[in-house]
């Protein structure tokens, strides 16, 4: 009951999701290494899919290498929990003017074991989650970034 409300108060104001509906026009410049294509296909998903080069804006990230930190030591010294974080840097351009720029970060603790398959998959999957999350950002910020533009440009 409580859902049903919620909704037809969000309904009423006028109140529409940021994605709801939303095809952009941008092309997403291949982007470097295994997480860089696993970057590329989820920041088309959420673009609304792939666009040729001739597409309004072009969206250049730079993914840069995983690095990772020890979070939790034992007494003996060995790791039981590490951290592993990735930074892109990216830029979006309309007809090679410069619309925005930024870099995201994101970063996943995961647990680290003593048995080699165990730990390779706690850190892959930490790996997957951060790449959905930097998606998530960066998709945030270029959409947002394109609204204003062309709110921009109607408004001259």
């Amino acid at each position: 009951m409580k859902k049903c409300l919620v909704f037809l108060l969000l309904a009423g104001c006028g109140f529409r999701p940021m994605f709801s509906g939303y095809d952009a026009d941008i092309y997403v410049a291949p982007i470097s290494g295994i997480n860089g294509i696993d970057l590329r296909n989820s920041l088309n998903a959420k673009f609304g899919g792939q666009h040729d080069a001739s597409a309004r804006y072009t969206l250049t990230v730079n993914l840069g290498e995983p690095t990772t930190q020890y979070k939790a030591l034992e007494r003996t010294g060995d790791a039981t929990w590490q951290q592993v974080s990735i930074g892109a840097n990216f830029e979006l351009a309309r007809d090679g003017e410069k619309i925005a720029s930024g870099r995201e970060v994101a970063a996943e603790s995961y647990t680290f074991v003593r048995y080699l398959v165990a730990a390779n998959a706690s850190y892959n999957n930490a790996v997957k989650n951060i790449i959905t999350v930097l998606a998530d950002k960066i998709s945030v910020r270029v959409i947002t970034a394109t609204a204003d533009y062309e709110k921009e440009q109607t408004d001259r």
